[in-house]
Order: C-alpha cells, then structure tokens, then sequence
C-alpha cells in the first residue's frame, strides 16, 4: 500500500511537472513565484564527452539523442520520462503539441532541428529549453533536465564567451535549492579535474543535493579500478555513487538494442571481481530507479510548502485578473453589452460623488452657501440707487412730459438697471458648478477600473460627459437668466400698495412740478427702490440655486451620458471593437494568467 501511495506522489508531481510544462511555466521572468521553480528537477551536468548523453539513453532505454564531436547540446533537454503499462513507445514535444513520435531517430533529428531554430547553424547556445516528453513501459517516472555539456576552451565557429556561457547557463539550474544535481564524471580521467564535480562542489559543498555517477569504468587502465570512488573514499557525498558501463562506439554502430546493452552491464558488474560486491547498486536500471525514489521522497517533504505556494499564487492571480478585467466580447451584442456596462461603473462613481458617498459633491453647495451671496453683496445697489442716479433716470425716464403723480417709468427703469446687474454674479453660479461637475467627471473616469483598460473608450466617455454637462449648462444659463428677466418683467404691484402713503403724492397744486425733483423726494423714491430690489434679490438668492441644480445637477445624475448611448447603438461591430481597443499587452497578460490560474487550480 505504501509503495503505491509513494508512485501516487510521484505521479501527481509528474502531472504537476506535466501540466507546467504544458501551460509554459516553468521559470519565467513574471514577478509571481512559478510552481515550476519550487518543484524538485534533476539536472544532467558533466564534462563534454563524459558520456552524458550515453547515460540518459540507457536510462531510457532508447536511442533518441544528438551525438557527434563538440557541443552538441546546445539548448536545455526538459525530459519528462512517463512510465506506461503497455503500448507502444512514443515521444511528445512541448514545441510540436499532439504529435507523437514512435520512430526515435526522428527525435534525435528534431532535437537538432529544434536546436538550430533557436541558435540559427552557429555552434552557440541557447537557455530556452526544449521540452520532450517519453511515454514506455521501460522508463520510471522522472524528469531530468539535460544540460550543455561544460567545457575548457571555444571550438572553431563558436564565440570566445561560450565557456563562461555555459557555465552560467548550468549554474542557472543547480543553484536552486530545489535542484538534484546528477554529476557524471569519466572514470579514465582524474576525478579532481572532473567539471561535473567541480561545479557542483561549488553549489553544494556538503553533497546533500548531488548523486555522482561514474561512466567509463570498463575503458581504465590495465591495474586500475574505481572501486575509492564507488565506495565514496575518493570524493564523499551522501548518496552513494553508481558507475555505469555504457554502450561502446561499436555497439552503437552495430546497433546494439539498449536492453541487450543493459543485460550486458549487469553482466559486467556482477563477473568482474572488483565490483562483484557492489554490482547491486550499480548500472543505469539502478540509477533510475534510485534518482526516481529520491525525487518522490524530496516531493513528499515539500508537499505543505507546495500547497501554501499554490493557494497564495492562485490569490495573487485571481487578484490580478480582477485588476485588469473581463476579456473583450466578439459579437456586436457582446460588444456593446460591455461597453454599457463599463459606462454604467462610471455613471455610478459620478453619481455618489454628487450624493456623498464619494468627495467632491459638497463644493456644489459652497457655490450657493458662499460664492452666489458674495457676488451679489458686491453688486452695491445702494450705490446704483444713490440721489445723482435716481435724479437721471427719473428725468431720462420722464422725457418731456414730467411724472403728474408718481414717477412709474421711472421706478420701473431703476428697478429693471439695478435687476439686471444680478446676471452676472447668476452665470459665474451656472459656471462654477459645471466646472465642479467637469472635475467630478474626470476624477470618475479615473476611478473607474474599467475604463483604464480601454484607453479609446475612456477618451470617448470622457468627451461625451463634457459635451453633456456643457449642454446642461446652456440650458441653465437660459433658465437663470429667464429668472431674473421675469422678476423685472412684471413688478409686485403688493409691495408698493403696502408703502405708506404720501400726501405730496396727491399732487398739491401749490408746489412747483419740479418741486418734485427735491432731494427728499428722490431720496425716498431710491429707499423704496432699494428695499424692492433687495426683496428680489433674497427670493432669486434662494431661487437660482434651485434652478442650477434642476438644469445642471438632476439632469447630469439622470442622463450624463443618454447622448453617447444614442450614438452607440448606430454603430457597428468593427467601430465598437476600435472603443475597446485594449493594450495588446494586457490581453497578452491576461492570457497567461488565466493559463497560470488554471494550472494552479488544477494542482491545489
């Protein structure tokens, strides 16, 4: 039971690897941790011609890999070994999704083909990987991560800087905490110059993350063996070390199957007497399996860190998917569905800035509060009523015929110059609160989400609010300014039946007509004007507010953008589609989330 639960653990974390490779994360350059990065991976590292390549193949059991003199690796190998139960074996590539490869020489040459359509037919190198994915009864569950193989010097045709390349490339992958390092070093060469061990000593100085694998054994000397490396006298690591006995380079071109290659390794170990006692842990069977029980083992230990990293991503994603919105609808419904919609978010912010919810609304009423009272203050009609003034418009008014009772042409004159001047503090009302509802506008526009992700459609919106509340104020203009034309239209016959009665006014013949011009006389006429006017005044103080906020205020909260939905429903799908011209990057973006979210769904 336990064995199975161990394969289960290993499986899922296969289909983990799987579904990474699948969407494309695996270590990209985005600023949220990838489920890649914290997954264990088992990198391939070793000297050029240490018989890397020949390793993965007996691991696999099939010939599948470039070979010839030099670098011939030249691109990270993502190989993704799946065991079946049965069938036939077949290869994948992340490249050439649901093509499957059942010949594996045309592997080898896609690989290369691959290689070269990265790094063009230079002999450089490149850090973008290709994913294989193998499918065999023959294989255990693992992934290993094929790398360049390292190197002293640059071969003709290659740059001066593909020794330092490389090393920077390997290092990428095994420095990660979570890298197994699969060190593969020749036995016929000195194991203090092997680059393999070198580099990962570097990275790992205590051994804890390295296996070490020698190849070779059968090539030494005559007197020789590796039995002090084997048995981890020579260069201690806390796995023990497995030799292998590859393929020679006759059996490759005689075409020697890898399971009879297997058999005749097993045969090596177990008959040649230096190595009877440790022929059963030796040969690439072995090394397979062992690499495959360690890697679910380190997965089991990470199981709780996997699961909290997956729950916290998948909330950064989901978070940064509602910051940058829904995808843009196809059809013309759709289309202008979204659009309203965005509209309505907007429509709605300016709405509570008006209503409080939101700040700004209050400058409104400073206007009335503030604003309107002081500029009519200013308007002095003390001053306009002052005795030089009465004196010329009540003449003016009388023309040649002087006033026999009371001079009316002359009141109605002074009360409709003085009326007048009200206009002006009434416009500057009308102006300042529809300035007041153009910055509410913009500061809506800038708050609504929705509307960041369109940039064309925000112009629009934007244009199309001004455009309304400028109408609004038009109509506002011509309702104040009927306002105080009417007050001066028609005069409240009441408030002078109410004056106290003057006898002069009966007209005693004794005085002069001119009489009539005196200081006193005019001076009264100018008190009772005055305190007309001023009546007036207070009843239009409190009456052009109320007509602002009709023409300017209710009709912006009921029908801002009435105008611009009218002219949307007369266009077609492809001008709709020019409003929701969202930045190809953000669809990008969103693309990759989503992708990412639906990874990380399917791994927690």
């Amino acid at each position: 039971m336990g064995a199975r639960r161990h394969t289960g653990t290993e499986e899922q974390t296969h289909l983990l690897q799987r579904a990474c490779t699948a969407l494309g994360d695996h270590g990209d350059e985005s600023a949220l941790p990838t489920l890649w990065d914290a997954l264990p991976s088992i990198a391939v590292v070793g000297g050029q011609s240490s018989g890397k390549s020949s390793v993965l193949e007996s691991i696999v059991g099939k010939d599948f890999l470039p070979r010839g003199s030099g670098i011939v690796t030249r691109r990270p190998l993502v190989l993704q070994l799946h065991r079946i139960d049965e069938g036939r074996e077949y290869a994948e590539f992340g490249h050439l999704p649901r093509k499957r490869f059942t010949d594996f020489a045309a592997v080898r040459k896609e690989i290369s083909d691959e290689t070269d359509r990265e790094t063009g037919r230079s002999k450089a190198i490149s850090i973008v990987p290709i994913y294989l994915s193998i499918y065999s009864p023959n294989v255990v569950n693992l992934t290993l991560i094929d790398l360049p193989g390292l190197t002293k010097v640059a071969v003709e045709g290659q740059p001066e800087s593909i020794v330092q390349d490389i090393d920077n490339m390997v290092r990428s992958y095994i420095e990660k905490p979570n890298s197994i390092i699969l060190a593969i070093s020749p036995a016929n060469q000195d194991l203090a110059t092997s680059d393999a061990i070198k580099i990962s000593r570097e990275v790992d100085p205590k051994g804890e993350r390295t296996f070490g694998v020698i190849t070779k054994i059968e090539l030494m000397d005559k007197g020789t063996d590796a039995v002090d490396i084997l048995e981890g006298r020579a260069y201690k690591l806390q796995f023990p070390w497995i030799g292998v006995v590859n393929r020679s380079q006759q059996d490759i071109n005689k075409n020697v199957d890898m399971i009879a290659a297997r058999r005749r390794e097993r045969e090596y170990f177990s008959q040649t007497p230096e190595y009877k006692h440790l022929a059963h842990r030796m040969g690439s069977e072995h090394l397979g399996k062992v690499l495959s029980k360690h890697l679910e083992t380190v997965i089991k230990s990470r199981i709780p860190g996997l699961q909290s990293l997956i729950n916290k991503t998948i909330f950064e994603l989901e978070s940064e998917l509602s910051r940058l919105g829904k995808p843009i609808a196809t059809d013309v419904g759709g289309k202008l569905y979204m659009i309203m919609e965005i509209c309505r978010v907007f429509d709605g912010i300016f709405k509570e800035h008006l209503d409080g919810s939101r700040p700004g609304g209050d400058k409104i009423y400073n206007v009335f509060d503030n604003q309107l009272p002081a500029a009519l203050k200013r308007l002095q009609f003390d001053k306009h009523l002052a005795m030089e003034n009465v004196r010329k418009l009540i003449t003016e008014a009388d023309g040649y015929q002087p006033h026999l009772i009371a001079p009316e042409q002359g009141y109605r004159r002074l009360i409709e110059t003085a009326l007048i001047t009200i206009k002006g503090p009434a416009e500057s009302a009308v102006d300042a609160v529809h300035g007041i509802l153009k910055e509410l506008a913009h500061k809506s526009i800038s708050e609504a989400s929705e509307l960041k992700q369109y940039p064309s459609l925000r112009v629009d919106v934007g244009n199309a609010a001004v455009e309304s509340l400028d109408r609004m104020r038009d109509e506002s203009k011509r309702a104040i300014i009927q306002l105080v034309e009417m007050e001066y239209s028609y005069l409240t016959v009441d408030f002078f039946r109410k004056l106290p009665q003057d006898v002069e006014k009966g007209g005693n013949p004794t005085h002069s007509i001119f009489d009539r011009y005196n200081d006193s006389y005019l001076r009264r006429i100018g008190s009772t004007v005055l305190s007309y006017v001023n009546m007036v005044c207070g009843s239009l103080r409190n009456s052009i507010p109320k007509s602002i906020v009709y023409c300017q205020v209710r009709e912006a909260k009921r029908s801002l953008l009435d105008h611009f939905f009218t002219e949307l429903g007369k266009k077609e799908g492809r001008q709709l589609g020019t409003l929701l011209d969202e930045d190809p990057a953000i669809m990008q973006r969103r693309v990759s989330l989503a992708k990412r979210l639906e990874l990380y769904r399917a791994a927690q």
